[in-house]
């Protein structure tokens, strides 16, 4: 079974990580830049709100004819340009049309332009204030003050509150002093004698508050301070952002490190049971996604060996008692044979006794796959012993070269060549490939060995027809066949490959087949690591 491309998959998640980081840190800044917008649109709208709602107030309150001469005192109190626009000659969009009706302001700098409805009948028949100047100073601020002092000492008391607590919902404080701040100077308690405006810096919040005296009255209205809401600077807003994702990268670097670790360790023990290692479990440390899949994991792997378990156990034996039958009919032949001397029922009986030595040959080779079918650790344990790889492949080669005489086997090795292994299952994966390469070859059959650091590596090589390129990961299955000129009637059951496929992993080793480049048939690759000996 193929390792999965672990490393290659999570860098590309951590590649897939850090685009994802860097879009979320250019959607902060894209937010914070939208925020800071609104928020300047907002303190705009508190700025402009006062002056030009007095104003709209005022002008509601008076006919047509009186609204200019108060117009004309309102452009000089506050040192703006102002006039009345009907709003059927305003060229209004759907979201300045929505703000004017909820008495907002539409504000435009450079130069400032503002404008409001004076709340006198319905919007459509209704007049516009605009209200255009170069930038802001205290006498807006100022005028503002003073026009909304004089505009209370024409109220009684209760109605002074009632416009104080609407004109509040604009965004600027508002209130009545019965006692003047005691952190006056001489020089401004004189001031608002005079009927001036007072200006204070508010130290703590470095914004400005506005006092005036109600002309006929013994009370103070105090205006401010107005919050300008100031934020950080665009560098800090950066270096914070920066470290932000620094952090977040570093949190999602160490849970993901902890993810990969256990799907590691999931994938090490797939690996060990598809390599026959059955008795692999996960270790489940806890009961989330991932300790759940180990669950599920660990009752699959027992479901699975449960199962394999039973398969080799009914193979077994079913295998050992086919063995009486065949001996049985076995003995029957050869009585019938030795009871008649008609060469006809001899021939029959010939063919009958080669058909049940075929059959005991496939329990044989049953028998032998089912004891490796378990792995490197179930079914018979291993004995390694040292195996003279030489002396190995010359008892293969003189125990099939009688059977095939029109092949010559040889054997090509540069020097001796040992290693630990279980003899008698080693030798039966040589014999497999050797025969099969008997089978298929036209006149040669080539045993190669080479000594290797780390394994040694055993080539069968014939000059047959090989095998298709698409049909080599399927003929080590077991009792497959192929469609060509490697079929049922060359001989062989189907399980002979199988077998050597469980002997090399039961040896830790592996086995290959691709083409022969020196003879053209096929070559068959025989990877066995080395072992250390027992002591």
């Amino acid at each position: 079974m193929p390792r999965m491309p672990r490393p290659g998959s999570f860098l590309r998640f951590y590649v897939l990580l850090g685009l994802t980081l860097c879009v979320v840190f250019l959607i902060s800044l894209g937010g914070r830049t939208f925020i800071e917008q609104v928020r300047q649109e907002a303190f705009r709208e508190e700025l402009a709100s006062l002056p030009m709602t007095l104003m709209t107030r005022q002008l509601a309150t008076l006919s047509p004819q009186a609204r200019a001469a108060r117009l004309d005192g309102f452009a000089r109190q506050f040192g703006m340009q102002l006039s009345l626009v009907p709003v059927s000659d305003a060229t209004l969009g759907y979201f300045e049309r929505a703000r004017l009706k909820r008495g907002g302001v539409i504000i435009e700098n450079n130069p400032w332009q503002l404008r409001q409805r004076i709340p006198d009948g319905p919007f459509e028949q209704g007049t516009l204030l605009s209200a255009s100047f170069l930038g802001w100073s205290e006498r807006q601020w100022q005028g503002s003050v003073a026009v909304l002092g004089e505009w209370l000492s024409q109220m009684p008391d209760t109605a002074r509150a009632e416009l104080l607590s609407e004109l509040r919902l604009t965004g600027w404080p508002l209130a009545l002093l019965s006692t003047l701040p005691e952190d006056l100077t001489e020089a401004q308690r004189q001031q608002l004698a005079r009927g001036g405006v007072v200006t204070r810096l508010v130290t703590e919040q470095l914004t400005l508050s506005f006092l005036y005296r109600i002309p006929g009255s013994d009370q103070w209205l105090k205006a401010g301070p107005l919050h300008r809401h100031d934020t950080l600077p665009i560098g800090l807003h950066v270096a914070l952002l920066i470290g932000v994702m620094a952090v977040l990268s570093l949190i999602i670097y160490l849970i993901m490190r902890s993810i990969e670790a256990r799907m590691a360790r999931l994938e090490q023990a797939a690996t060990r049971i598809a390599s026959g290692r059955l008795e692999t479990r996960v270790r489940v440390e806890s009961g989330d996604f991932l300790g759940r899949l180990g669950l599920a994991f660990n009752a699959m792997a027992s479901q699975v060996q449960t199962l394999l378990k039973g398969q080799q156990e009914m193979i077994r034996a079913v295998s050992h008692e086919l063995r009486t039958p065949v001996a049985r009919i076995r003995f029957a032949v050869q009585m019938v044979e030795d009871m008649t001397e008609e060469p006809a029922i001899r021939r029959q009986l010939q063919g009958i006794d080669a058909d049940i030595a075929e059959l005991d040959d496939l329990v044989d080779e049953i028998l032998t796959y089912a004891r490796l079918g378990g792995g490197p650790d179930h079914g018979d344990p291993l004995e390694m012993v040292p195996v003279d790889c030489c002396a190995m492949a010359h008892r293969v080669i003189d125990a099939l070269t009688p059977l095939h005489e029109s092949l010559t086997l040889r054997l090509e090795a540069d020097q001796e060549v040992e290693l630990m292994a279980e003899p008698r299952y080693l030798q039966r994966a040589l014999q497999n490939l050797v025969s099969n390469a008997c089978r298929y070859g036209r006149t040669q059959v080539v045993i190669r060995l080479w000594d290797e650091p780390h394994l040694v590596r055993i080539d069968v090589e014939d000059d047959g027809p090989g095998v298709p390129l698409e049909s080599r990961g399927d003929i080590f299955k077991p009792f497959a066949r192929l469609d060509d000129s490697r079929t049922r009637s060359s001989g062989g059951y189907g399980l002979g490959l199988s077998i050597v496929h469980k002997v090399m992993s039961s040896h830790g080793g592996s086995v290959t087949v691709d083409e022969s480049l020196g003879l053209g048939g096929a070559r068959f690759t025989l990877l066995i690591p080395r072992h250390e000996s027992p002591v």
